[in-house]
């Protein structure tokens, strides 16, 4: 089973839409998931070399008031949204160019965190075309109010942290 790429092997990369993004010839913005965090990452490309531009984590949602005691909760629909919400002011404020959505190896869902963090892109500001506006989780959701202790006063506290920041 040698002849296939290492990383196909493991479960990482998917070739076949790796070449079709690049083939595109534009910046990708790479959402990931961990256990604990959202990670997100601008890439530009060229001769199939990456380039990271900016990087953003949910790990950076405390320095914008991020409560203390809900450390546990930032791989959340919330912490997803804000996540590509920091991810698109960067974008806006370094003057990029817009991007495509680059979800890897994660099955796109509809109503889960990729969606959630791409909602978060189109409400800062950048323009993605989205085919469905359904697939996009309801806001009650999205600003943790159903959460057991509701979230969604620090939601919005942290929102406006992050549209201040110059």
């Amino acid at each position: 089973m040698k002849t296939q790429f290492r990383r196909r092997r493991e479960g990482k990369t998917n070739y076949l839409k790796r070449k079709g993004m690049l083939k595109s010839g534009k910046a990708r913005v790479v959402f990931r998931k961990t256990n604990k965090h959202i990670i997100s990452q601008y890439v530009t490309s060229h001769e199939a070399h990456d380039k990271i531009e900016i990087g953003v984590n949910s790990k950076m949602l405390l320095k914008y008031g991020w409560p203390k005691e809900n450390v546990g909760s930032l791989k959340s629909l919330a912490a997803s949204y804000l996540t590509g919400f920091l991810m698109g002011k960067k974008i806006i404020k370094e003057k990029k160019e817009t991007p495509i959505i680059d979800f890897g190896m994660i099955s796109p869902v509809h109503k889960s965190r990729p969606f959630a963090f791409v909602k978060g892109l189109i409400d800062a500001g950048i323009e993605i075309g989205t085919k469905k506006e359904e697939a996009f989780p309801e806001d009650e959701r999205i600003n943790g109010k159903h959460m057991k202790k509701d979230f969604s006063s620090a939601f919005e506290k942290i929102k406006s942290n992050i549209e201040s920041e110059k």
